[in-house]
């Protein structure tokens, strides 16, 4: 049965939109600041020379390097004062929140509410502005080491590069801070999409200038295209799957009136944790490989194994990202949804799971159908994920019709559209009670 909220969303059209003055302000902003990321994704980093770096990024493009560029918007390509991206706070936020399961005091402060989120996340940006300062002086060296790259090699050249690339990162954060709060939908997720889908028409004409080149059939262009549509039909199926468990509340009688009783659903969805398990998998495999990728070869010999060994379509590679995706997707699950808390909640309102006494029984019963989906869902991350990195590997497709790339696209989409209707039926709400305000007045 479709609820009466359903279908009002279902009526939502253009006119609605034009009405809502908020929305549209949100919207513009959002467009505004996205523009802003990208104008910055072109402004080269100070003394490099771009042709040298544009010849040693070709040779690296098909590796690790290749793929952070994807999360850099094209930064990394450019390298560009943005090149880091948002990158390093999500590592950050990654250490931090798996901090909060061993600190007592992290946890502690996790179940201060609001208060204790502040403190958090004021940490998590600590832990930003060290980690960037890591991975752009590793950069630094790793271009003076990459050959004619540096016109003036030297301390002024490492302290500027790490000055500029944390500062850019800063500015991310902070730019994705204020969509969140004043624009449409998660700003960092956002970012991260926006740099994605605006390299997408390159990737595409590229790989059709290799089909025109011969180094790729016809008919795996095709198989790409297929894959790629394939792909993006099962993730909205997948995201939108879920499993609602039956919850009924008894009768109750206020004053001389008695209610009958009421049953209601709580959903669970299959993929509790989002676009998040790619994403982290990804900037952890990422992290330690950024600066040997840089030096194209040279330095320690552990830094050259460990490149090779992390190579796209590499077993040690395919193993590590599909047992990080697996892990986090049950980490993230467990950090988001609380069964305890939706337990002690439903037994406060009168609610309870028939067949299933309130209190901790219902926790554990939440608890291990969530475990069960999540299992599901883990899976589904997994194969997404695993069988475009493998065609990217042997086939030299585009990194950008990746399954971790795809994902993230299609679910910050279906995100920020659901913000977006919430809006709309806000405004519509908002107006049907001016209505009735006006009407009662006129009577």
């Amino acid at each position: 049965m479709v609820s009466a909220a359903e279908q009002l969303a279902a009526n939502l059209n253009f006119s609605a939109l034009a009405k809502a003055e908020e929305l549209k302000k949100r919207i513009w902003f959002t467009l505004g600041a996205l523009l802003v990321y990208r104008f910055g994704t072109y402004i080269p980093l100070p003394g490099i020379d771009p042709s040298a770096w544009e010849q040693i990024f070709s040779k690296q493009a098909g590796g690790i390097l290749g793929m952070f560029n994807m999360f850099a918007g094209g930064g990394i390509h450019r390298m560009a004062i943005f090149a880091l991206n948002i990158m390093p706070y999500i590592s950050a936020s990654i250490i931090i929140q798996l901090m909060t399961t061993v600190s007592p005091t992290l946890e502690a402060l996790k179940k201060e509410g609001e208060q204790g989120r502040k403190v958090i996340n004021q940490y998590t940006r600590y832990l930003t502005v060290t980690l960037a300062a890591f991975q752009a002086y590793g950069i630094s060296i790793g271009l003076e080491g990459a050959g004619n790259v540096v016109s003036d090699p030297g301390m002024f050249f490492r302290i500027s590069t790490v000055i500029t690339l944390t500062g850019g990162t800063m500015f991310l954060m902070w730019l994705g801070e204020q969509i969140t709060s004043r624009g449409i939908g998660n700003g960092i997720s956002l970012i991260i999409m926006a740099g994605i889908v605006a390299e997408l028409p390159s990737a595409l004409v590229g790989m059709f200038e290799l089909g025109r080149q011969g180094a790729l059939s016809t008919g795996l262009i095709l198989v790409v295209i297929v894959m790629a549509v394939a792909v993006i039909a099962f993730i909205v199926f997948m995201e939108r799957a879920q499993r609602r468990l039956l919850i009924q509340y008894p009768k109750r009688q206020v004053g001389n009136r008695m209610f009958e009783g009421q049953s209601s659903h709580l959903p669970l969805k299959l993929n509790t944790s989002g676009v998040i398990p790619p994403i982290f998998a990804s900037s952890l495999l990422l992290l330690p490989t950024t600066i040997a990728n840089i030096n194209a070869g040279q330095g320690p010999e552990w830094f050259v194994t460990v490149t090779a060994l992390l190579g796209h379509g590499r077993p040690l590679f395919l193993i590590l990202y599909i047992s990080l995706i697996v892990f986090f997707a049950f980490f993230y699950t467990a950090i988001v949804f609380n069964p305890t808390e939706t337990a002690d909640n439903l037994k406060k309102h009168g609610g309870f799971i028939p067949g299933i006494r309130p209190g901790e029984r219902t926790a554990e019963y939440i608890d291990y159908v969530l475990t069960r989906i999540t299992v599901v869902g883990a899976g589904y991350l997994a194969i997404v994920c695993l069988i475009p990195e493998m065609l990217i590997s042997y086939a030299a497709v585009p990194f950008y019709f990746g399954g971790t790339s795809l994902l993230i696209v299609v679910s910050v989409t279906m995100d920020t559209v659901a913000q977006v209707q919430g809006y709309l039926l806000a405004h519509q709400y908002e107006g049907l009670i001016k209505k009735s305000k006006l009407r009662g007045r006129r009577r």
